[in-house]
């Protein structure tokens, strides 16, 4: 038997007729939340929110792009390094060049410059799709870059987060090490009086957690995000206690003050516009 090998279609059988029908990957998604199964055109209309329960799915990075930035506006930056292998870790060369070849990412960040109706910004944004948006060296390193060139032409940082994976495992300290870079870089970005804004999408977790996620001058969070340092069994484990139900998710650290605002993904341009108009005057990009 030779259906099992198909990597481009998936199985699926009728109950109706009890038949197995061969329909291309991709073209549905179910749910997660609800279960509800969406066709890849309403998912991107909708910009991957579930039109029956309203969760909010991973979003690529050229997805926020469309969904922030003024069409015909968006600049990338070019990459600047690329992650090597510096520990000799097990497989993690062939896992960089599986995920390079998976998504057409040098690495898990994208950076670069677009308006956001008519205010130009300075925007990263990690992909959860190249391995779990984990941080290494090249990651902290093309944020520090884009939080540099923000300072230096004062120009508003956004930062998008949806970076499951922390701090990535295969470059151990070297991966840490862009925790405290990130975060020095933004506190020189401060002190410049250039405003940062982080946005946090499900999931965020880890050493992006504790760094520069958490360091907006305010924090905007979308509904049911999943923002966390160490997971919630670990931490059940830990201290021997039952957690709240919805501990870590979006709303209930905007009730204890990590996240400022919680906003849909459809408003979220518009928020992005508001709050940029208190932080700094207009100015023409």
């Amino acid at each position: 038997m030779a259906w099992f090998k198909r990597e481009k279609y998936t199985i699926v059988r009728s109950e109706r007729e009890g038949k197995e029908t061969n329909i291309p990957a991709g073209l549905f998604t179910k749910c997660e939340s609800c279960g509800e199964v969406l066709t890849a055109k309403e998912l991107d209309d909708s910009f991957r929110v579930c039109k029956k329960c309203g969760f909010h799915l991973q979003m690529g990075a050229a997805e926020r792009v469309r969904l922030l930035i003024d069409d015909g506006t968006w600049v990338e930056r070019p990459h600047s390094v690329a992650s090597g292998d510096p520990l000799a870790f097990p497989e993690y060369a062939k896992k960089l060049d599986a995920a390079r070849a998976k998504t057409g990412l040098n690495d898990a960040v994208v950076t670069g410059t677009g308006n956001v109706n008519g205010v130009k910004i300075a925007l990263g944004i990690t992909d959860f799709s190249f391995m779990g948006g984990s941080m290494g060296s090249v990651v902290g390193e093309e944020l520090t870059l884009l939080i540099e060139h923000a300072q230096e032409k004062r120009i508003p940082l956004v930062l998008v987060s949806a970076s499951g994976g922390g701090a990535r495992m295969q470059e151990a300290i070297l991966s840490l090490m862009q925790m405290a870079k990130t975060s020095a870089a933004l506190a020189r970005l401060g002190r410049a009086g250039v405003p940062y804004i982080s946005v946090l999408t499900h999931p965020t977790g880890g050493g992006v957690t504790a760094s520069w996620a958490i360091l907006g001058d305010v924090n905007i969070a979308e509904p049911g995000a999943l923002i966390m340092f160490a997971g919630a069994r670990v931490i059940e484990q830990t201290i021997r206690q039952r957690l709240p139900k919805d501990f870590q998710r979006a709303e209930f650290l905007q009730e204890h003050g990590v996240v400022d605002k919680v906003v849909h993904r459809h408003k979220m341009k518009a928020s992005l516009t508001q709050l940029l108009g208190y932080l700094q005057p207009r100015v023409k990009a």
